[in-house]
């Protein structure tokens, strides 16, 4: 059933990517050279319109297998109308170029959406001991007729900030051609292998993840640099939005995707830090500070750079695969201090260079 699954999702994604990308082509869909871009060359957008078509499509055939654990068909359909919600915004953003605060509409409308459908993170492990419990914590939003109503539970808020900076990780990643995509794959395997495990088997989760594993695969084929499609707005959201969801909906393996994810997540909380002390607006002044632009313009290139953090990402899930909570602990403090000698590194380069 999953290898079926992968593989039709990975072929309908290579096909459909062809049609998707001759359909940006011809009404003029395209991301122009300029800026901090790497192209030479303008390069067709909607790609992630064919990831999630090929995930819908094998997901719907397969939709029996969906609810053979505690999920119920309502939970899939926030998360399915919450993925719609992302690649149509992000088609019209790819046409008119939308302002920041009209782009974030529609990530908010697709956290709203998956906790509507009544997914939330309800526990999270504490790895020192034991459980916690967030769905017996309330927020009291007011009095209304004489009395205290309680409308938002800690779940849903955490729930909706985790998501919201999923997809805003993945978007800030997706710089260089195959590296939110192909994270993306390498991410969505090792959920796959976690939940195949017999201390976590959770078959349902992980026929998803298959799913979108050969969805992310075959739209790679194209997106691998140099890349003749790019995810476009909507692909580069979808991406962390779907591992977002996965990580929740796999029992709150919030630490499993933060080890995945690790570099991609150090580097957006840098780069927010760093705009910051400089007096600029962290959501409005894009620049190729990013650690994947600064390893890219060394002498490693695009595809080493981007083999690197495929790298990084297979190691840090396999350690999140075979370790308890207090080795994973221990693992985020790693990959805390890899990112620190990174960027300590960087620092030295911009010294020397500048010095020269």
């Amino acid at each position: 059933m999953w290898i079926a699954s992968l593989s039709a999702s990975f072929i309908l994604a290579l096909c459909l990517t062809y049609f998707t990308r001759n359909l940006a082509k011809k009404y003029k869909i395209l991301d122009h050279p300029g800026g901090r871009k790497l192209q030479t060359k303008a390069v067709p957008l909607w790609g992630g319109l064919a990831i999630f078509l090929a995930a819908a499509l094998v997901l719907l055939w397969q939709n029996k297998f969906l609810v053979v654990g505690q999920l119920e068909y309502h939970h899939w359909w926030g998360v399915l109308i919450g993925a719609l919600i992302l690649v149509i915004g992000g088609a019209l953003d790819d046409k008119y170029d939308l302002k920041p605060r009209q782009q974030i509409i529609f990530p908010i409308l697709a956290s709203l959406a998956v906790i509507a459908g009544g997914v939330g993170i309800a526990k999270i492990t504490n790895p020192f001991s034991g459980l916690v419990y967030l769905d017996n914590w309330q927020v009291p939003l007011g009095y209304w007729f004489g009395q205290m109503h309680y409308f938002v539970v800690i779940t849903d808020i955490f729930t909706f900030l985790w998501l919201m900076g999923m997809m805003y990780t993945t978007k800030l990643l997706d710089g260089l051609d195959g590296l939110a995509s192909g994270v993306g794959a390498v991410a969505s395997i090792m959920i796959f292998l976690f939940t195949m495990t017999t201390r976590y088997y959770q078959p349902d989760i992980a026929l998803a993840a298959a799913v979108f594993a050969g969805a992310c695969l075959g739209f790679l084929v194209w997106n691998w640099h140099p890349a003749k499609i790019y995810l476009g707005e909507g692909g580069s959201t979808l991406i962390g939005f779907i591992l977002g969801v996965l990580s929740i909906i796999s029992g709150g393996k919030i630490a499993v995707a933060l080890l995945i994810m690790g570099i991609p997540i150090m580097d957006v909380v840098w780069a927010i830090v760093r705009r910051s002390l400089e007096g600029k607006n962290p959501f409005k002044n894009p620049d190729r500070q990013h650690l994947h632009f600064r390893l890219a313009d060394s002498r490693l290139g695009v595809r080493k750079t981007v083999i690197i953090y495929y790298i990084f990402a297979v190691m840090f899930g396999l350690n999140a695969l075979f370790l308890q909570s207090r080795g994973k602990l221990i693992s985020l403090l790693i990959l805390g201090l890899v990112m620190l000698g990174i960027i300590i590194w960087l620092a030295r380069l911009d010294k020397k260079s500048k010095v020269a």
